[in-house]
């Protein structure tokens, strides 16, 4: 069972969970940028959460399917397609072999995650099949996919099977049979133009001007072309520090860690981020508002609101016990 890439699109990645566990080497977690639409996905059709699928870009591929094959696609409306025909979102679907996948002009967010019963099945390396660009491992020899790749697809679960099975048999002349269920609108929502980013104080907070710091919280921020997996870059109102703050050592950074360099303009760590950085950390974005921050394609805009510690703890706990209902859904949902 494979996938064949008929083209590239702009940029298309092999993701899953990430590599933890060697930020000590220098080697970034990585990962999906939304990892929540990564994990629905997955579950939708029946892989373990963090099981290798593709992170969509913008502009999306064109793949064609060789095999019947059970799919989910999650995230951005980016307009895709089976067959001519659009492909709902946040729902597994089973296709026949044959069956061309396309995606068109973005609607809605900008990255999308398509898995496929079974996972990906391309080499681990250091635990992860996670594509790592800035280091060249892992997904599809460490790069960027292009046209006329090929992805094995590992043996999905029978349950998978059976599922996509059925659904095909329901209407034999159709290339694709969606199934009548889908995930709940509260983890599938759609992608913000304008996002409001929660978020708590960063260790430097104090360092920087009162009025930087009113800044922050009150004015609005674009998101630019120079941004990447590894930063949001973003252009505002320049947030300046205190006269005679200290120069500071690196430190350790993370995920949604809001950086600022001297010139002013704020960056939102992503996936790909370094593991320590230098500059100050003005604010650190919560978990829970992590996938609309991936989903803001540049030219965008957001704003940040001020929340506690135990307000961002609260906001991951119910996240995390939403994707823990969803999983028993599903499961109540797969033939026996």
């Amino acid at each position: 069972m494979s996938l064949h890439l008929l083209r590239p699109g702009l940029l298309t990645t092999i993701q899953d969970a990430g590599r933890p566990g060697y930020r000590q080497a220098g080697v970034s977690v990585g990962g999906p940028l939304d990892a929540r639409a990564l994990r629905v996905a997955n579950l939708l059709v029946g892989n373990p959460t963090g099981a290798a699928a593709l992170e969509v870009t913008l502009l999306g591929p064109t793949i064609q399917f060789t095999a019947d094959h059970l799919l989910a696609l999650c995230g951005a409306d980016l307009s895709a397609t089976l067959n001519g025909q659009p492909l709902p979102l946040n729902r597994a679907v089973a296709v026949r072999a044959g069956t061309q996948l396309a995606f068109g002009r973005p609607r809605a967010g900008c990255r999308a995650y398509l898995a496929v019963a079974g996972g990906l099945a391309v080499p681990m390396v250091l635990g992860s099949r996670a594509t790592y660009l800035a280091a060249g491992i892992g997904g599809l020899a460490g790069r960027a996919l292009r046209a006329e790749d090929v992805l094995a697809v590992a043996e999905p679960a029978p349950a998978a099977n059976c599922l996509r099975q059925q659904l095909l048999a329901r209407s034999p002349e159709l290339p694709c049979v969606a199934a009548p269920w889908f995930a709940a609108p509260t983890l599938t929502p759609q992608p913000e133009a304008k996002p409001v980013l929660r978020a708590v104080r960063g260790p430097e907070y104090g360092q920087f001007t009162a009025a930087s710091q009113q800044a922050f919280w009150t004015k609005e921020f674009q998101v630019t072309p120079a941004s990447n997996r590894m930063g949001s870059r973003l252009a505002g109102l320049p947030l300046l520090r205190t006269a005679g703050a200290p120069e500071l050592l690196s430190a350790a950074v993370t995920f949604g860690t809001v950086q600022v360099p001297p010139g002013g303009q704020p960056i939102v760590l992503l996936a790909d981020h370094q593991t320590t950085g230098g500059y100050p950390r003005l604010a650190l974005v919560a978990a829970t508002d992590w996938p609309q921050l991936a989903q803001v394609p540049p030219g965008g805009t957001v704003r940040f609101q001020e929340i506690s510690l135990p307000e961002a703890q609260q906001l991951y706990i119910a996240q995390e016990n939403q994707l823990r209902q969803l999983e028993r859904a599903v499961a109540l949902r797969w033939p026996m």
